[in-house]
């Protein structure tokens, strides 16, 4: 074989080499790649979004002739001690009661929190929601409220010393995705973290301070502004108790709104808890609201160009001046180097015009 022949052939040899390896690798960068971006379980569509009024923890227990009629009967209960319950949280006092038909009539859905069927029996935690166009009307309530500007819910869970947002599903986002907002003065934008918003939206975003940068990302969600609840959870021994630790942020500077703790006796408890999280999170930033504390970041508004100063001179230079009829005034023309001259120069010393030769 000539030495060319040779060199060929290794080079083929080497070719071959640089695909095996490099072809597999090429294969797994993308599919680390595709697994950030499309990962199972990666956050959670929020699932309350109507208007609604909503009774939750109502418990019943009652008897019947079979499982369909007590289930039934414990619905029917349900349906009456939420509607009490809702009249008293609206007007702080009892009112009076409405018949079975007219409740089925206003009631939305029920939401079974926790129940056990027996052959008779009905056990059972539930939840009702009340249309808020028909239930409104009877108790009285009007459907416009004030509610701020458009805020984007960024939701950070620390855990084991690690951030999360929508990396993976936690009880903190869980909670706030089933949180039912229509009854709170904030107007909240809530991401479901699906598809490249997981990369976009993480525990790193709170600490930008760049404003083009955020602006960027709140008008892809039609936001004004940022909230930030924290969630810290802190295991005090396997299986123990656990502590959680609030807070409220907002803004892109991460301003401080306010805190507060929770415990509970084992992990079994964490939904439940977060729960209540949500809650009391949702009245701070309302206090927040009210007291003029919470307030969209003027920064994060696009300011108009500057105007310059040579720009005022131009536009003033080329504004013709009017007189007192309204019409454009004419300027007078530009004196010739002849006129500079006679007005400086008396007319007897100027120099006469030379004279052709004979």
């Amino acid at each position: 074989m000539s030495p060319k022949g040779a060199e060929m052939t290794n080079l083929r040899k080497n070719w071959f080499r640089i695909s095996a390896i490099g072809l597999p690798l090429a294969l797994v960068g993308g599919g680390i790649v595709v697994a950030q971006i499309d990962g199972p379980k990666r956050g959670i569509a929020p699932i309350a979004s109507a208007g609604d009024f909503e009774v939750t923890g109502v418990s019943v227990n009652v008897v019947g002739d079979n499982a369909f009629e007590a289930r039934k009967k414990g619905w029917e209960q349900a349906q009456r001690i939420a509607w009490a319950a809702l009249w008293r949280k609206t007007h702080n006092e009892a009112g009076a009661g409405l018949s079975d038909s007219t409740l089925d009539g206003i009631t939305a859905a029920i939401v079974v929190e926790q129940e056990q069927i027996g052959p008779r029996r009905y056990v059972a935690k539930l939840g009702v929601l009340f249309d808020r166009a028909r239930a409104g009307q009877l108790l009285g309530v009007s459907s416009v409220a004030r509610r701020s500007a458009p805020l984007m819910l960024l939701p950070v869970t620390y855990s084991a010393g690690a951030p999360t947002v929508f990396e993976q599903r936690t009880s903190w986002q869980r909670s706030w995705a089933k949180f039912r907002t229509a009854d709170s003065t904030i107007d909240y934008v809530r991401p479901s973290g699906a598809g490249g918003e997981s990369l976009l939206l993480n525990a790193g975003q709170a600490e930008r301070r760049s404003r083009i940068w955020w602006r960027t990302i709140l008008d892809q969600f039609g936001a004004a502004d940022v909230i930030i609840p924290i969630a810290r959870i802190e295991r005090q021994w396997p299986g123990g108790p656990v502590i959680g630790r609030f807070s409220a942020r907002y803004g892109p500077d991460n301003k401080f709104l306010g805190a507060f703790t929770l415990r509970t006796s084992n992990s079994a408890g964490i939904p439940a808890m977060m729960d209540q999280a949500v809650l009391r999170m949702d009245q701070l930033f309302q206090s927040a609201l009210s007291s003029g504390r919470l307030r969209a970041d003027a920064s994060l508004v696009l300011e108009p160009d500057v105007v310059e100063g040579e720009d005022l001179e131009s536009e003033v230079e080329d504004t013709a001046a009017l007189n007192e009829t309204g019409t454009p005034l004419q300027e007078p023309a530009a004196p010739s180097l002849d006129d500079v001259v006679k007005s400086i120069v008396p007319e007897s010393q100027l120099p006469s015009a030379p004279q052709p030769r004979p």
